[in-house]
This record gives structure tokens, C-alpha cells and sequence, in this order.
């Protein structure tokens, strides 16, 4: 049915946005931003931290530098190693996948490369991806314009029009729609609020159904 899969990461692969999310709100707050966590994961979510910059130094009234960026990098990721989980059921579907794919899977964030890797590595599924991963800070644009996700199907050599992305938010699924390719939202809740208004072939809420489903396409 697909010729390859892109998987996102953070929300997909790895429970890492309630942690890293933590982290910016106590940044952010230290910084004179009173936001609070459901606030910060609303604003923050699917995007890169730098892509809200006028956003931060208008709340904050402090100017965005690349040593409070890379302050806030650091704690993230102290936290990150110590606490963070693939999420359920990824490692499984992600080796099924590769199995049936043979091998052309890529992981296409909108983060850093350095803390997708780190993540993946740290889960065990580094090995299935190896340099295969692909980040919105090294493109001309991040999330929600599909630049990743183009370039991430360039380097596999497959048309966008046959890569099938996992997504788990709205900014990350108009990037893979954007690029010309099926997205299936990954929700866990079980609902598909978060893409209301997308076409999205198919909304699941447990990692462990991926293979099932795509044995049997809609």
C-alpha cells in the first residue's frame, strides 16, 4: 500500500512532550512568563521552541538568545534521560514496520536533531532508523510547512505520494498532508479532536494497532 513510513517523534515514538513541555514552562516562568502547563502544551506542541521567539520575548520582556535556547536544551535534557519512556507499543510497531518495509522508515521531526537522536537512542530505536532521521531546524522551514517530510522522502528515494506519516498533532499532520502524503493522527485518548477539519485517512489511539492496520487499509 505505502512504499515508506515517516514517523514523527516526539508524541509518536517517545512520551517526551509532558517532560520537555515541564521543562519550558519552569524556563519560561523563571523568565517572567506566568504561563501555565496546559497553556505551554497548547502553544508549544508540534512546534520548535524558536518558532514562537517574538511570542516568548514579548511575554517575557526579555530578548530570545541562543544561551537562554541552549540553557533551556541542557535541563531538558537531564530530564529527558532520567525520566523518559518510549510510548507503549512503539518499539513493536516500529520494528514490524521496518520488517515490512524493508527498511525505509524515517523519523521527521520538528525538535533538534541531537535530542531526536538521543531520544531514540535511549528507547532502543535508534538501530531501526540509524541515519534516517530528519529535523525541521535543518530545513528552510519547520512544521507545519512540510519541508521535513519532503526531505525525509527524498532521502529514501520514494515519492511523497507513497509514504504513509504518523502524526499525533494537527501542526505535524498539515506537514505531512502538505507534502503529498496519507497521515494517520495517532491519539491516545482515543478521539480525534486534535485534527477536527483534516482529511486524515485514519485516526488510531494505540501504537500496537499499526501493523494491524496496515494490513487492512481503509
Amino acid at each position: 500500500m505505502f512504499e515508506a513510513v515517516l514517523f514523527d517523534c516526539d508524541g509518536v515514538l517517545v512520551d517526551s512532550e509532558p517532560i520537555t513541555n515541564g521543562v519550558l514552562r519552569e524556563v519560561l516562568n523563571e523568565s517572567g512568563w506566568a504561563i501555565t502547563q496546559a497553556e505551554c502544551m497548547q502553544i508549544f506542541i508540534g512546534k520548535a521552541v524558536r518558532d514562537e521567539r517574538a511570542r516568548i520575548e514579548a511575554e517575557t520582556g526579555q530578548p530570545f538568545t541562543e544561551a537562554w535556547l541552549h540553557a533551556f536544551y541542557e535541563r531538558r535534557n537531564v530530564r529527558l534521560l532520567a525520566e523518559l519512556k518510549a510510548v507503549q507499543g512503539a518499539v513493536d510497531a516500529v520494528a514490524a514496520i521496518h520488517a515490512r518495509v524493508e527498511g525505509r522508515i524515517a523519523c521527521a521531526s520538528g525538535a533538534d536533531r541531537p535530542k531526536v537522536v538521543m531520544q531514540l537512542d535511549h528507547v532502543g530505536l535508534l538501530p531501526y532508523f540509524g541515519e534516517r532521521i530528519f529535523s525541521g531546524h535543518d530545513q528552510p522551514r519547520s512544521k507545519p510547512a512540510p519541508d521535513v517530510y519532503l526531505a525525509a522522502a527524498a532521502h529514501l528515494g520514494v515519492d511523497p505520494s507513497r509514504c504513509l506519516v504518523i502524526e499525533d498533532t494537527a501542526t505535524g499532520a498539515q506537514a505531512g498532508l502538505a507534502a503529498g502524503a496519507t497521515v494517520w493522527g495517532y491519539c491516545p485518548e482515543g478521539h480525534g479532536r486534535a485534527f477536527d477539519g483534516m482529511h486524515l485517512h485514519r485516526v488510531f489511539s494505540h501504537m500496537s494497532e499499526l501493523e494491524s492496520l496496515w494490513l487492512n487499509p481503509p
